[in-house]
């Protein structure tokens, strides 16, 4: 199986100019931003077999991330309206 890591010009390349912005912009952007970016890096080890968790810490960590897509889509469509 091939273990993604997710960055968010990735998962939103249609908000690609939003994203530059919000991230030079915005320092509460910015935080979400790396906030997701250290989820997504510890879900990829824990998936990859580096770090070994229960699943249930696995499956929060998903959810965390999830939330912090919502939140930062949420952002970019703001910011473009």
């Amino acid at each position: 199986m091939s273990i993604q890591h997710h960055p968010l010009i990735t998962e939103f390349p249609e908000h690609r100019e939003a994203i530059s912005h919000l991230k030079q912009e915005n320092l509460h952007f910015r935080k979400l931003m790396m906030k997701h970016e250290d989820v997504d890096k510890e879900i990829v080890r824990m998936e990859e077999g580096i770090e070994t968790p229960e699943d249930t810490v696995l499956t929060q960590l998903k959810k965390q991330r999830l939330e912090l897509k919502d939140e930062i889509l949420s952002m970019l469509t703001n910011a473009e309206s």
